[in-house]
């Protein structure tokens, strides 16, 4: 991988660590707010689920607007906002206003995903793609598991508040290293003729200048494109599934080890790091034997589908922590999920090789939808599921729920090749 993509990718790696910091910092706090701002189990669920209103929602505008707009500025822009958000959150003294900043938190980070795929799919060719996506991918997990315990000492030290404060300056630091790092391959003053040839020819989408820079009006046949196909909607439904588990780590997990097994605080910042270990050392697992497959001349289907449904397999095993009371076992069947979970977040590899050419923003951006439709759903069933006391039932309701997405992929999606129908560029 030539230079110039490293320091691309580094970039995304970065944003979706400040990404994913904003979306769960607020697990860590969760224990400490819900004392402090007096809490039922059912208000915390609605917390950990406002975000995903105005994420899942924005989705598809989200990705229109990648689709039209240059993901410098936007990724800039949103970064700030969202940052700024979060570190309001450190001056709230209500449910309803921290109801709304988390909401608000969602607006601004919808078109990230979409943006990140968009990015990938410009910058890599298409042998590349899986494991590009596992290492920016990777970012939500390592990034958590080196900050999990960090989050905890800065919230023993400056209280919840201060985490939130904390974890917003970095975000608006961010945006201005974005804004002067970042820019589309066309517009790299200091990218080479080969790399350009090399993504193309591979086939990347670094198109030319002027191409690039022709506008088209949106649609509501392109709208119709993304929900047509049936094998879009495997994989719609299984992203769906596969951010369930995801979405229990991000948000109850902290609180079920402190409140539902009785850990100390400190501690569980440490021990919820593993299965975020787990889950970095299972994405790019993925994502690198999944380009090596391809590489050694193994079917699309075999290279990309064998490491999501060995995953969402995998994660089944969530239920195991419903037999046991050994802190060990209970952490080692949480890692073996989260890890599975890794395994199978190379999913954003099907939008990249199935979606129209000209419609991969809208694809991701409805991919991205029904997938953190999961972040809606999830945080407030669990809410409910263990207001008796009891979180076993939201265990296997989650183990359940991926099972599911693994019949998705298995069954429904099918042949993974591009969709080809008219471009309004051509």
């Amino acid at each position: 991988m030539a230079k110039k993509r490293r320091n691309i990718l580094a970039l995304i790696f970065g944003a979706v660590v400040i990404n994913y910091l904003d979306r769960t910092n607020i697990s860590v706090a969760a224990p400490a707010i819900s004392e402090d701002l007096e809490l039922s189990s059912v208000q915390l669920g609605l917390i950990f689920s406002a975000f995903a209103w105005t994420y899942a929602a924005l989705q598809i505008p989200g990705g229109i607007v990648v689709d039209k707009v240059g993901t410098r500025l936007l990724y800039s822009i949103m970064l700030f906002f969202w940052s700024i958000a979060t570190l309001i959150q450190g001056f709230v003294n209500s449910f309803v206003v921290l109801l709304g900043l988390r909401a608000s938190i969602g607006i601004f980070e919808a078109p990230a995903y979409p943006a990140n795929n968009a990015i990938v799919t410009k910058w890599f060719p298409e042998n590349e793609r899986a494991s590009a996506i596992a290492i920016y991918t990777s970012g939500q997990f390592i990034g958590l598991a080196l900050l999990f315990p960090v989050l905890a000492v800065i919230q023993d030290q400056l209280g919840w508040r201060g985490l939130f404060i904390v974890s917003g300056l970095l975000g608006i630091v961010y945006a201005v290293v974005w804004y002067f790092f970042y820019r589309d391959p066309q517009d790299h003053k200091t990218v080479s003729k080969d790399e350009l040839n090399l993504i193309e020819k591979g086939g990347g989408l670094a198109l030319s200048k002027g191409k690039a820079m022709e506008k088209t009006k949106f649609n509501w046949s392109d709208l119709a494109e993304a929900f047509k196909y049936k094998k879009l909607w495997g994989v719609y439904l299984g992203q769906f599934c596969l951010g369930s588990v995801s979405i229990f780590f991000l948000t109850w997990f902290p609180t079920y080890l402190v409140e539902y097994r009785g850990l100390d605080f400190i501690k569980s910042g440490f021990l919820a790091s593993v299965p975020f270990l787990a889950a970095f050392v299972g994405v790019l697992l993925a994502g690198f034997t999944s380009d090596y497959l391809v590489k050694k001349g193994y079917s699309v289907e075999v290279s990309r589908k064998a490491p999501v449904l060995c995953g969402l397999l995998l994660s089944v095993s969530v239920i195991g922590a419903n037999f046991t009371d050994d802190t060990f076992y209970i952490i080692f069947f949480l890692a073996l999920a989260f890890f599975g979970n890794g395994l199978a977040s190379i999913t954003w590899v099907f939008v990249s090789l199935m979606a129209p050419k000209h419609l991969i923003g809208l694809v991701g951006g409805v991919f991205n939808l029904i997938g953190g439709l999961s972040a809606v759903v999830v945080p407030v069933m669990i809410g409910f599921l263990v207001k008796d006391g009891d979180f076993s039932p939201a265990l296997y309701f989650i183990g359940g729920i991926t099972l599911l997405g693994f019949l998705s992929f298995l069954l429904v999606v099918g042949e993974v090749k591009r969709i080809e129908i008219d471009d309004p560029l051509k």
